[in-house]
């Protein structure tokens, strides 16, 4: 049970860098790798601060605004600097890998004896494991209510355009470098904060935390779409929260089967690989069914 109780939490903490890099890779069409340096920053950003006797929650704010900066830099590289999608998030994530030592002053930092997000007196009431289900699920529905009710105003319908049609959208008169600028902030402040997050509930901050984020983070959007198919965009909001519980699910059976901690990150490639073939594997399946009728019914004839 506890283990149950225990994937629920991590997966709606984890859900948090879905709906991040939903927002980039599927409305925006930006394959953002700044997202493996914009976690590990948020979560140095936090734990640095609550080390030093900052309240967590001012912390975990301070870790949205770090990885919020980040991704600004990102979209400066690219829309001023004319720096390649994929080449101006690798410059970035690789900068913040010295950021983060920097902020930290070594290659990680613990929270023993610290109180953080996850040990008020309200939590500490709540039986064990629940925490992370508690928080994990205000903070999901906080995010998922504003992003749905951000996307129907003006401005969110012009972010949705720029993703859809770079082209239409400036010859409608958006700035599309700016909704790409402003996506890439949301995006990346919603990654730091989920570092900031899933530190205070580890314990710890290392600067090695955000190797294969975006494998996990893509693994949620991906198994959310091909679970529940075709979906309504505020829809797949939700679908990626549910879809990054099943992925902890499916980790967690991995792991019952014997396999190692190690392996987790060859087992969320392996998972993503095959969810993004289901469609191919699909197709190709219907398409021997509809052969072998065909071929039956030639016998008969």
């Amino acid at each position: 049970m506890s283990m149950i109780v225990s994937s629920i939490g991590q997966g709606l903490l984890w859900a948090i860098l879905g709906i991040a890099l939903f927002l980039t890779f599927r409305i925006l069409d930006f394959p953002d790798m700044t997202v493996e340096g914009t976690f590990p920053l948020g979560a140095a950003t936090a734990v640095t601060a609550i080390a030093n006797g900052v309240n967590p929650y001012v912390a975990t704010l301070l870790a949205f605004v770090t990885g919020a900066a980040a991704g600004l830099i990102t979209g400066l590289l690219y829309t001023k600097g004319k720096i390649p999608i994929l080449l101006a998030g690798i410059l970035v994530m690789t900068a913040c890998l010295s950021v983060n030592l920097r902020i930290m002053g070594s290659a990680n930092v613990s929270l023993l004896g610290k109180k953080t997000i996850f040990s008020s007196h309200f939590l500490e009431s709540l039986p064990k494991y629940f925490d992370s289900v508690f928080i994990g699920l205000v903070v999901i529905v906080i995010v998922t209510v504003l992003l749905i009710l951000f996307l129907q105003t003006n401005l969110g319908q012009a972010f949705i355009v720029t993703g859809d049609n770079k082209i239409m959208a400036r010859s409608i008169g958006i700035n599309t470098d700016n909704m790409t600028m402003m996506g890439l902030m949301v995006s990346n402040g919603l990654i730091g904060m989920g570092g900031a997050l899933i530190a205070q509930n580890n314990g710890y901050a290392d600067v090695n935390m955000g190797i294969g984020i975006i494998v996990i983070a893509l693994a949620s959007i991906i198994i959310g779409e091909v679970v529940f198919g075709e979906l309504t965009l505020n829809q797949r909001l939700v679908a990626v929260t549910l879809g990054s519980i099943l992925y902890r699910f499916v980790l967690l059976i991995v792991l019952q089967l014997g396999f190692s901690t190690n392996d987790l990150n060859l087992l969320s490639a392996i998972i993503l690989a095959v969810c993004l073939m289901l469609p191919q594997l699909s197709k190709f399946l219907h398409l021997n069914h509809v052969l072998q009728k065909g071929v039956a019914k030639y016998d008969e004839d």
